[in-house]
């Protein structure tokens, strides 16, 4: 299959391993990777912040960019609820209706990338290999708008090596929220300071998600309190391989069984 890849904004800057870690792991399951050299922003901060408007010469962009894609597959749950329930109605309240219908047809194709995996090539197991406590963060918009469900989950328990702990109050949400931890620094602030304290009580390595965002703001956090625990995305998990994976005690990690951690600030 061809598969377009949909970086995203966010990844392209802060996090391009992600983009490439998903290549690889679609080329090595049999695919041809492409990644259109247009694409941009999928228009998911403007419309958030309000500017729906400005959102629609965006959404043009990104509609032009993909048009020909049999499939899009993007490692963001984030961005890809966003041109499912948020492109076309944007478009559409613009007058803009030959766009929404664009937009309408390619949100139909386009993929979260544990979706893609699971629902479309249907496999569980892509021959990851990765031996490191993980625990795994299920990101509001995957969750409540994509319902990706236990996709990630399923995907995380076939790696070779990995063990999978749960975290306690997963469903929470870590206090990003794009432009909502910068408008309300406080709240966000002590969203993430919970979303520490229930990472950092399983005693993980690792701390996995489908959206860089959410990542950045929690690897952040955790940095900050030098606690050995690192952020890593989902994408660059299941890419790894038995010759490419990380150190299995990393020089930054803390044992699982130290009897002290650094305590999360109040």
């Amino acid at each position: 299959m061809r598969v377009a890849l949909f970086a995203t904004c966010l990844v392209d800057t802060v996090a391009p391993q992600v983009a490439m870690a998903t290549a690889r792991l679609l080329e090595r399951l049999g695919h041809e990777v492409v990644v259109p050299q247009g694409q941009a922003c999928c228009g998911q901060m403007h419309v958030n912040t309000g500017y729906r408007r400005e959102a629609v010469p965006i959404v043009a962009n990104h509609v032009r960019a993909f048009a020909g894609a049999e499939v899009v597959v993007s490692p963001s749950g984030s961005c890809v609820a966003s041109i499912h329930h948020q492109q076309a109605t944007v478009a559409r309240r613009a007058g803009e209706t030959a766009l929404a219908d664009e937009a309408e047809a390619l949100a139909e194709r386009t993929y979260e990338l544990s979706q893609f995996l699971v629902d479309v090539l249907g496999v569980t197991d892509v021959g990851a290999y990765y031996p490191h406590r993980v625990t795994y963060h299920p990101t509001c918009h995957s969750l409540r708008l994509l319902r990706v469900g236990d996709r990630p989950l399923t995907l995380l328990r076939a790696v070779r090596g990995l063990e999978l702990v749960e975290l306690p109050g997963a469903e929470s949400c870590c206090g990003f929220g794009g432009t909502f931890s910068v408008k309300n620094a406080d709240t966000s602030t002590a969203m993430l300071t919970d979303k520490m304290a229930n990472v950092l009580s399983t005693h993980a390595e690792v701390c996995t998600a489908g959206d860089a965002s959410c990542l950045m703001h929690i690897g952040g956090g955790l940095s900050r309190l030098r606690s050995g625990t690192r952020t890593v995305h989902l994408a660059e998990i299941l890419a790894s391989t038995e010759q490419s994976a990380h150190p299995t005690t990393p020089t930054d990690a803390v044992s699982p069984h130290q009897a002290t951690r650094p305590a999360v600030p109040a």
